[in-house]
């Protein structure tokens, strides 16, 4: 029975080895399939570790070392899979599974016959422990390097660097409140008020015109994000206008809710509509109060000075972007920036941007961002590659570019890198 306990415990590791492994292979192919170099690395290295980890828990029969698997897997599977949209990286929920169920079975087996591991994997162990702190310390080093920069704003994918987000600025720009009428256009077309957040720079002069960005949030928030909920991005608009690494201009941040309509049924059509109220209300509004490069605030004004104007977005607030301003208003809009978000085909570009209305009007930029752990990813690159494929007014690396930020995943660290990277960008 002894060595029918022993065996047990040994088929469960080896069976979990095999599919970690395996997991593992699959996982980073699909990544290098996607043609996503930075994501394919991260995975290669953690897919790596799980497979040294499974090794040495099947060699020296010391099962609970799966655990580890067990609960980084988990947090993967969490962090890359949303229900709604991508189940892409499933595989971690595979090697969840696995892990666990060799970790707690294994060492249950083990404990009850009172059996010790066989060997300690020195080799296996070692190798995970000098790849584990290499990466680390590369991830760390960069993010610290990039983070103590001073002098110039730049590009980075790995932090913001401090100065210009964690230093009040002695030259603070104002945050105020734009109310205005529009209507429910998805849903009845009743009247309702609504309310965006308005970012003036320090300064700001009425007898001047400032380039104007609106800024949308993301599922579950609202016009308060961008500004109020996490005041560092207007402390770093602040900074980068003070430092005279960005021209002044005016930020709008709206939202796409409008009262309850629609979240009983998914959200998804507030991210077509919002273009009716974007284009009629709201534009009119805010820049008829405020002093942008719009003549007037029609059709004729707003098409004039499309070239001032910019849109972006994150999470469903870029989804909103690709498919109210990108797709939907390209005669009023020039800049734009999808972060975590796209969820429109090749197809739907087609027809829209390439309409009759919108084919000869140069798109002066498009930067798109993900993190390397964010769901939104693998769809961004499919819809992206499809874009850039039939879309002759898009070079990369010269009006759009696609940035994959290490060790992010689906929150504000990584929508807060993008926006600096943004800003230096635009106009």
């Amino acid at each position: 029975m002894k060595k029918n306990q022993r065996e047990l415990c040994d088929v469960l590791d080896l069976a979990a080895l095999v599919m970690i492994a395996a997991g593992g292979v699959w996982n980073v192919w699909s990544y290098l399939r996607l043609g996503t170099p930075e994501a394919t690395v991260t995975l290669l290295i953690i897919q790596t570790l799980f497979a040294l980890l499974a090794f040495a828990a099947w060699q020296g029969r010391m099962p609970w070392l799966n655990l580890p698997v067990a609960v980084f897997g988990f947090v993967l599977a969490f962090t890359t899979n949303y229900a709604e949209t991508t189940a892409f990286n499933w595989v971690f929920w595979l090697q969840t599974a696995a892990a666990g169920a060799a970790a707690i079975l294994g060492t249950v087996l083990l404990l009850v016959k009172k059996r010790r591991h066989r060997c300690i994997p020195r080799s296996a162990l070692l190798l995970f422990a000098l790849l584990c702190a290499a990466s680390l310390c590369v991830w760390r080093g960069w993010s610290a390097h990039d983070r103590a920069l001073t002098g110039l704003a730049r590009h980075t994918v790995w932090e913001v660097p401090a100065q210009f987000d964690s230093v009040d600025c002695a030259q603070p720009g104002t945050v105020v409140e734009l109310i205005y009428d529009t209507k429910a256009y998805g849903t009845d077309g009743r009247e309702l008020q609504k309310r965006a957040l308005v970012y003036l720079p320090y300064g700001y002069d009425e007898a001047k015109q400032y380039n104007i960005l609106y800024l949308m949030h993301g599922t579950g928030d609202d016009e308060n994000y961008w500004l109020r909920t996490n005041p560092n991005n207007k402390t770093m608009l602040d900074n980068l206008i003070a430092c005279g690494q960005i021209d002044p201009l005016i930020v709008v941040t709206p939202t796409f809710y409008v009262e309850d309509d629609f979240r009983d049924t998914g959200l998804d059509p507030l991210t077509y509509s919002f273009r009716e109220e974007l284009r009629n209300d709201l534009m009119v509004a805010a820049e008829s109060k405020y002093a942008t490069f719009a003549e007037s605030v029609d059709d004729a004004g707003f098409a004039a000075s499309r070239e001032h104007r910019a849109f972006a977005g994150l999470s469903r607030g870029a989804v909103t972007t690709f498919h109210s301003a990108f797709c939907g208003s390209l005669d009023y809009f020039a800049w734009f920036g999808a972060f975590s978000g796209s969820r429109t085909d090749a197809d739907y570009f087609r027809e829209h941007i390439q309409s009759e209305d919108f084919a000869a009007l140069p798109i002066r930029y498009l930067y798109v961002t993900s993190g390397v752990f964010d769901f939104a990813l693998p769809r961004q690159c499919q819809d992206v590659d499809g874009l850039m494929a039939l879309e002759p007014r898009l070079v990369s690396g010269v009006n759009t570019d696609f940035d994959v930020f290490p060790m992010r995943y689906h929150s504000i660290g990584n929508w807060h890198l993008a926006l600096y990277n943004l800003l230096q960008r635009i106009f």
